[in-house]
């Protein structure tokens, strides 16, 4: 099992929770975050600067089996993607073992 950790742009979370559930990965956590990136130069909108750092992001979690790490990043870069800088990081780490409370089910059938 595979934990996936990625951070978004918050206005392209509907899109990545579409595309999740398109592959079939129907759970997972979310919640919004404020991070400082590499980004040090400013970018002007209608006048106005402002940091990439300061764009409002949504941090996800997810744990899916190994079969399917590869198409649930792969959705992740398709839907969060605008090409421009601060579109967000994906990173991924073992799990050892996950436990559904309510059955007692383990590893890769606790995540069904």
């Amino acid at each position: 099992m595979k934990k996936i950790e990625t951070i978004i742009r918050k206005s392209k979370f509907d899109e990545v929770k579409d595309a999740l559930h398109r592959i079939e990965v129907n759970f997972f956590s979310y919640w919004d975050v404020t991070g400082v990136g590499n980004e040090k130069q400013g970018h002007v909108y209608r006048g106005v600067s402002y940091s990439t750092s300061d764009i409002q992001r949504r941090f996800l979690s997810i744990v899916v089996s190994d079969p399917f790490l590869d198409r649930t990043v792969e959705a992740i870069i398709k839907a969060a993607y605008t090409g421009n800088v601060g579109d967000g990081k994906i990173f991924v780490s073992d799990v050892i073992e996950s436990y559904r409370i309510r059955t007692s089910e383990k590893g890769a059938d606790a995540l069904k």
